[in-house]
């Protein structure tokens, strides 16, 4: 079956009431249904990789800062 996308499945339910013939809508609402589950989801992964990116970076800062403080001591002991 070919990817099909939210406003494909709506147009078809579209076509079913200028028809007045509904005997397939329940089908197509659990299709919509199941293919807006999906982009939620999909959104919901985007941006949880998000924030994994911004803590990624405050904890590269984090470590930079670190080094700068281990160097700091290292040569303070060395004096």
């Amino acid at each position: 079956m070919p990817n099909r996308y939210v406003c494909d499945v709506l147009d078809e339910m579209r076509k079913l009431y200028e028809t007045r013939n509904f005997s397939g809508l329940l089908g197509l609402i659990e299709e919509v249904q199941t293919l807006v589950n999906r982009m939620e989801a999909g959104l919901r992964d985007y941006k949880d990789a998000g924030y994994n990116e911004d803590r990624i970076a405050e904890i590269k800062k984090e470590l930079k800062e670190l080094r700068k403080q281990k160097k700091k001591v290292k040569n303070e002991s060395q004096d």
